[in-house]
């Protein structure tokens, strides 16, 4: 073998070794961040609200904590623009370990955090300052993740590669639901007053694993490139058409979790009959589900086509909607968990190409900023206003259809916005795919 061609050999084993500790980087940190998200709407269920808000009634002590969850959302844009900007302007790796980092404090100074009898009205508001910071993070850790993957994997990867960040998501989910479903185990009186705090505390270890992963990547090639002043700036004068049709492609992956698990499990729950367990049991089997089928779909995608691909998933979503609710209101448990998964099988040809895909719209010196601001507007659209729109849907007789209407056409709104998209990146920019 010639010097050469041996010089070749290596570089490759080399890229390929760095490219598998990306895909590893990606899923970790991803994984710890949502974990350390969704534990907190668990610990709001079970003992924050008379913890932190005694002088309320019990249904005002709901609200308040689940308030103090919804602050997390509302703090996510925030993280999206500050760390795109520090993304776009220092690196990307840079932000990944400052995003785990400020997860990592804000989680485990929660489990830390004295309540209100012990030092009063501090305790809430130090609740609230943590859970922000909480959103503030884990708003700056997709974009970076997702590009992390993406831009560093061989054309034809690219939408594999940036998969392995979108798995983190239902993988952090389970391990959240697993870890809580131990400390459900012990007696209700200790997970009152302590045991909640457990998975709080075990985040440190979660985090040190993943600083340790992400502390072995190295930087990705564009972020040594031309650098821009104000990232934002030239995002919302230059790129602005591009973050309203990135915001609405992106709209179904989210309204579509979100109502097919949180509302559904509240409406199952309240008007169908189900057992709160047995929503509990269709959501973790629609995370397995997912982690299957996000790698899948973005292998199709690179073979396929990334927009063929995304506009299937949004068209099978929104023909999966009204089948979602009425195989929920047969009121057995099998068919409720049989909507729920192929709906999500339809939603998973759109989440887990979609990094990828917005990549793609956003030159190399905003693209951390672009894909932030269109993730993190969905998600405050997805996350935060379509459960309250569900509700208001069903009105107090609970009617399902209107809700399966609604999310129907976020999925035919999604479908436009790809399709219009695709044209625009193949007029822009080449070959979309």
């Amino acid at each position: 073998m010639s010097e050469q061609t041996t010089e070749q050999a290596m570089s490759t084993t080399t890229d390929q070794r760095q490219l598998r500790r990306v895909a590893v980087a990606s899923l970790v940190g991803t994984m710890v961040e949502w974990y350390d998200f969704y534990i907190y709407g668990t610990a709001a269920a079970l003992a924050l609200g008379d913890l932190f808000f005694p002088k309320l009634n019990s249904t005002a002590q709901t609200l308040s904590a689940f308030a103090t969850f919804a602050i997390g959302f509302l703090a996510r844009p925030l993280g999206g623009v500050l760390f795109g900007h520090l993304g776009d302007r220092a690196g990307r790796k840079l932000v990944l370990m400052a995003t785990l980092l400020m997860m990592g404090f804000s989680t485990f100074a929660i489990g830390l955090l004295p309540t209100y009898e012990s030092i009063g009205v501090a305790a809430p508001i130090l609740l609230v300052v943590l859970r922000f910071l909480q959103g503030i993070a884990v708003g700056g850790e997709w974009g970076g993740a997702v590009l992390l993957g993406v831009e560093r994997a061989p054309a034809r990867r690219r939408a594999f590669y940036g998969s392995f960040a979108q798995v983190g998501s239902p993988l952090g989910l389970l391990v959240a639901a697993g870890v809580f479903a131990l400390v459900e185990t012990l007696p209700s009186a200790a997970v009152h007053s302590w045991g909640w705090r457990i998975p709080f505390l075990l985040s440190v270890v979660l985090i040190g694993i993943g600083q340790f992963v992400r502390s072995r990547i190295e930087e990705t090639p564009v972020a040594h490139k031309e650098k821009t002043k104000l990232p934002l700036g030239v995002v919302l004068r230059d790129h602005w058409v591009a973050v309203l049709l990135g915001t609405g492609a992106m709209v179904v992956t989210l309204t579509g979790f979100y109502l097919s698990t949180t509302f559904l499990t509240s409406y199952g729950t309240k008007h169908l009959g189900f057992a709160s367990g047995d929503l509990l049991v269709g959501t973790m089997l629609v995370a397995v589900v997912q982690i299957v089928a996000l790698p899948l779909a973005a292998m199709l995608a690179d073979r396929a086509g990334r927009q063929p691909v995304l506009l299937a998933g949004t068209l099978l979503s929104a023909a999966l909607s009204i089948p979602l609710f009425a195989l929920a209101g047969t009121g057995t448990v099998a068919l409720l968990w049989l909507g729920m998964i192929l709906y999500n099988i339809g939603r998973s040809l759109v989440y887990g190409p979609l990094p990828a895909f917005a990549a793609a719209m956003f030159p190399a010196e905003v693209r951390f900023t672009g894909i932030s601001l269109c993730y993190q507007l969905a998600g405050i659209v997805g996350g935060g206003f379509a459960p309250l729109i569900a509700v208001a849907l069903a009105g107090k007789d609970g009617h399902a259809m209107p809700v399966a209407g609604y999310l129907a056409a976020t999925g035919v709104l999604s479908a436009v916005c790809v399709f219009v998209i695709g044209r625009r990146t193949d007029h822009l920019k080449g070959n979309a795919r």
